[in-house]
């Protein structure tokens, strides 16, 4: 019987970092992870590795450890569901979670604490990636492959594979989307937090899909840390100084709930329109209802599930059903989607 173990619990934070050669979407991902004939496709079976792919059947039972930030967020808290449910799909996976608090050295010590416990695979979703690569390295000279969830580490002897998301991707999305909706007129950037990898991956891919149009010019830039109280801060000074604003691209939907209103605040809704990050299920709704929200940029939260898949296949020394390799890819990298009006509804299941 499969089942989740709460190690003791704490509290935490955020989010992402950008890195990978092999590039898959979710949806596919998923499907791969979680069953499937281990055929490879249309291959000829003939010529297909036979033991790469992934089980259609349950394998040996396997123990998988888990080390996240505490679900302070809406995105963090949906990484800690969508692994307990993969996990549970399985009767063949033991799961044993931990969050940490929002620091560093506490999450080291859980992931030591993990480490003694001996489990088959990590899966470890840093606070920070440097910061957490030294003990990650630890588990993998210890014989325990470590999927590196999203942040990436500093080291990739720290990691058996990566899982993430594509940040410069989920910038330059918005970008695309505010330069052909907006064509000329004055953009603000909400970023999340000053000097994190992420927000610099983001903000270039924004600014260089901003370059594709040039009567759209980024007028103001500044963080707003995720939380709704800095970002209505933030938008109000930014608003003081901007007589004209055509669109606002925050990094963060649940800071953008600030920003949006900053905006309301000043009675200039009507002037300029919102694009979030994230994917929360308030501003699909939003946008779905056609107001002052058109979109969002995000990769999904989902990528947690995935990467227990992905633990679960490595502990049983498979690969993906779709690849020929034997082995696993070193790198798997969600794709960021851009949603408005005319796909929201297929994301809306996924949002939180």
């Amino acid at each position: 019987m499969s089942g989740t173990r709460e190690l003791p619990r704490h509290d935490a934070t955020r989010r992402g970092f950008l890195a990978g050669s092999a590039t898959l979407g979710a949806a596919s991902l998923l499907a791969a992870c979680s069953g499937g004939d281990g055929g490879g496709g249309t291959a000829p079976t003939a010529t297909r590795p036979a033991q790469g792919g992934a089980p259609s059947s349950l394998g040996k039972r396997v123990t998988i450890g888990f080390s996240s930030p505490g679900a302070d967020h809406g995105w963090v808290a949906e990484i800690g569901k969508n692994a307990r449910k993969a996990a549970e799909s399985w009767a063949d996976v033991e799961l044993l979670f931990t969050e940490s608090n929002a620091n560093s050295a506490e999450q080291v010590a859980q992931v030591e604490t993990l480490i003694n416990r001996r489990p088959d695979v990590l899966v470890i979703l840093p606070q920070e990636g440097q910061a957490l690569t030294a003990v990650a390295r630890k588990a993998m000279d210890a014989g325990i492959p470590v999927v590196n969830l999203d942040r990436i580490f500093d080291s990739p002897l720290a990691y058996r594979t990566w899982v993430g998301g594509d940040n410069y991707g989920m910038g330059a999305a918005a970008g695309d989307f505010i330069g052909r909706t907006l064509k000329t007129g004055s953009v603000v950037e909400i970023q999340g937090i000053s000097g994190l990898q992420l927000t610099k991956e983001r903000s270039q891919g924004f600014a260089d899909a901003l370059k594709k149009y040039p009567g759209v010019q980024l007028v103001a830039k500044q963080a707003a840390n995720f939380t709704p109280d800095t970002g209505e801060q933030v938008m109000s000074q930014i608003l003081q100084g901007q007589s004209k604003i055509g669109a606002v691209w925050t990094h963060d939907d649940d800071q953008g709930v600030g920003v949006e209103a900053a905006i309301r605040n000043a009675d200039r809704q009507e002037e300029m329109f919102l694009v979030g990050g994230g994917g929360t299920k308030a501003v699909m709704t939003k946008i779905k209802a056609g107001s002052l929200w058109r979109a969002t940029a995000l990769y999904l939260p989902t990528m947690s599930g995935t990467a227990v898949n992905i633990a679960r296949l490595i502990a049983q020394d498979h690969g993906l059903s779709e690849t020929w390799e034997f082995e696993m890819p070193n790198s798997i990298q969600l794709v960021s989607s851009i949603v408005d009006r005319t796909n929201v509804d297929r994301y809306l299941e996924f949002a939180f």
